[in-house]
């Protein structure tokens, strides 16, 4: 305790109280418990709690009941309220977990979709690079029609010196 309230505390002396539970484990539990209240099982546990609750502070000898018809089931009324309480701040605390879930993996969605983007963008990049590299590569079929075409030009000459060696022919014996 300091010895006046007047005067604040220095730095060293100073001690700062900090929630010693661990909010991680707290929300995995406020989890379990919010999953368990969405279930049809937590529903069919409720119901016949409740039932068996009413059945006996109806059915049951006066002097055993303990939450009387008469007044409206005080107690009963009262645990569930107690239970809708916790339930609500329990379930917000699992949706605000989830949310934050949610966003990571939003963020991680986010990621790998500009990097499949821009592996789509350099991939579309390369095909195109090698299109335009094709338009100067000769192709099979290129490659035959200019053999064809050499073929009937070798022809044509062949046939020419085919016809020059007879005209050669025929002036050699013309000469002699």
């Amino acid at each position: 305790m300091p010895d006046s309230f007047d005067k604040p505390l220095d730095k060293h002396n100073r001690r700062i109280r900090r929630s010693r539970r661990n909010s991680e484990v707290t929300g995995v539990v406020a989890e379990r418990i919010a999953r368990f209240t969405g279930t049809p099982a937590f529903l069919v546990h409720l119901t016949l709690f409740v039932g068996i609750w009413i059945g006996w502070n109806t059915l049951a000898p006066e002097k055993w009941q303990f939450d009387s018809a008469s007044i409206g089931f005080t107690a009963l009324t009262l645990m569930l309220s107690l239970q809708a309480s916790y339930a609500a701040p329990l379930i917000l605390l699992a949706q605000n977990r989830q949310d934050d879930r949610d966003r990571v993996n939003a963020q991680q969605d986010r990621r790998v979709a500009a990097q499949n983007l821009a592996d789509t963008e350099f991939l579309t990049r390369e095909i195109a690079s090698l299109r335009l590299g094709l338009n100067e590569v000769a192709t099979r079929d290129f490659i035959r029609s200019e053999l064809r075409a050499l073929t009937e030009e070798l022809a044509a000459h062949a046939q020419q010196v085919r016809e020059l060696e007879n005209r050669i022919a025929e002036l050699e014996k013309e000469r002699e």
